[in-house]
């Protein structure tokens, strides 16, 4: 992602808009996470089940707490020590909408490590949601020619930037229990 793409997301996700972008992993579409209007926005052009929750991104390990009660220590090191795209999904959710948080009060949360999308997590000061950039029930787009016209024209600005990059994977999933125990969602 460019300075202009960056400029322009922050722009658009500041007006309650949605995002077409490439994140640390494949590509995506996202919204500011604390305006309850843009994320169903966002489960409306995906066409998703609103009972299924989206992942937010974050840019800092620290800002967690921001929108986890009390989570287990061991999430903290398991993120940091990760070496690959990471999302974790977090019991105690808070300080956010009621229809990004999952049934059961969860939260899924992935720390961003590569730099474009650090920078604009950081710069946007509040967590970004990101859901694979296809209609719900359809494969992950391999490539920004694979994304459905229909959610290109949907959202409120698609980046011009990396639509060349090769398409990296999805992140690993996990969820930890407040009690330490992790269980693998998706390798």
């Amino acid at each position: 992602m460019n300075k202009q793409d960056i400029k322009d997301c922050l722009t658009t996700l500041n007006k309650g808009g949605v995002i077409l972008y490439p994140t640390d992993t494949i590509w995506g579409i996202g919204c500011d996470a604390t305006n309850p209007d843009a994320v169903d926005k966002l489960y409306n052009i995906k066409g998703r089940d609103k009972q299924k929750p989206m992942i937010i991104l974050l840019d800092n390990i620290n800002r967690i707490m921001s929108y986890v009660d009390k989570p287990p220590e061991v999430a903290l090191d398991v993120i940091e020590l990760s070496n690959q795209p990471l999302t974790v999904v977090f019991d105690n959710a808070k300080n956010l909408p009621e229809n990004l948080i999952g049934q059961d009060g969860s939260i899924a949360i992935r720390v961003v490590k590569k730099k474009p999308i650090v920078e604009l997590v950081k710069r946007f000061k509040r967590p970004l949601v990101s859901t694979s950039a296809n209609v719900a029930g359809e494969p992950p787009a391999l490539s920004f020619d694979d994304i459905p016209g229909k959610i290109k024209s949907m959202v409120d600005y698609v980046c011009t930037s990396h639509r060349n990059a090769p398409t990296q994977k999805r992140s690993a999933i996990i969820r930890i229990k407040q009690d330490g125990e992790i269980i693998f969602l998706r390798k």
